[in-house]
């Protein structure tokens, strides 16, 4: 957790108790105060979306390389190797992931997520699914560690290939880390794990 995470949090629960405060007021007759606190509180929401936004304009894409880890609070995914096998029209791609827990005391897992790798042209390739693919959002216990792999089949003229983390499919978008300042990723790619 950094000081954006805090700082969310903190102006996440100042948000809940204005609205509060303006329900109780609202309630009791004094509309003017209820109507005031919702126009701070907008305002101040206003101001705060325009940071995370100029900061994801300005923030360059995160590269990492093979063994870094790629974290969301204490649950982390990290690229440990990538052999590729050329062959006439393809090359394939087995993609070795760890993924593992920071906790030390709760189990967690890591939903929405999706892994595919893209070239320097900005296509896309899905994994090939496979009968033995152990799932993302495996349940993992404090400290515990998981390896799994991915096969991908991309064209021979494939260059800088990378391997691409985000989330996707969720019923809740992004929420909370599209609303953290720097970990926003509305005005640019998503973290690429460098594989060539």
């Amino acid at each position: 957790m950094n000081l954006f995470d805090l700082l969310f949090i903190g102006l996440f629960l100042t948000a809940v108790i204005s609205l509060l405060t303006s329900g109780v007021a609202a309630i009791r007759g004094k509309r003017e105060s209820a109507k005031r606190i919702l126009i701070v509180l907008g305002v101040c929401a206003g101001i705060y979306m325009g940071i995370v936004c100029v900061v994801s304009a300005l923030t360059p894409r995160k590269v990492l390389t093979m063994g870094d880890p790629l974290c969301a609070d204490d649950w982390c995914i990290s690229v440990e190797g990538a052999e590729h096998v050329p062959g006439n029209s393809s090359v394939t791609y087995d993609v070795s992931l760890r993924l593992f827990s920071r906790a030390r005391r709760v189990s967690q897992r890591e939903n929405n997520l999706a892994v595919y790798l893209s070239d320097d042209q900005d296509r896309r390739f899905d994994p090939i699914p496979q009968p033995s693919d152990i799932p993302y959002n495996v349940l993992l216990g404090p400290g515990e560690s998981v390896a799994a792999h991915r096969i991908f089949r991309l064209p021979a003229d494939a260059r800088g290939v990378g391997a691409v983390v985000t989330r996707e499919g969720s019923s809740l978008g992004c929420f909370p880390g599209c609303f953290v300042i720097t970990e926003n990723e509305w005005f640019h790619k998503p973290p690429i794990f460098r594989l060539d």
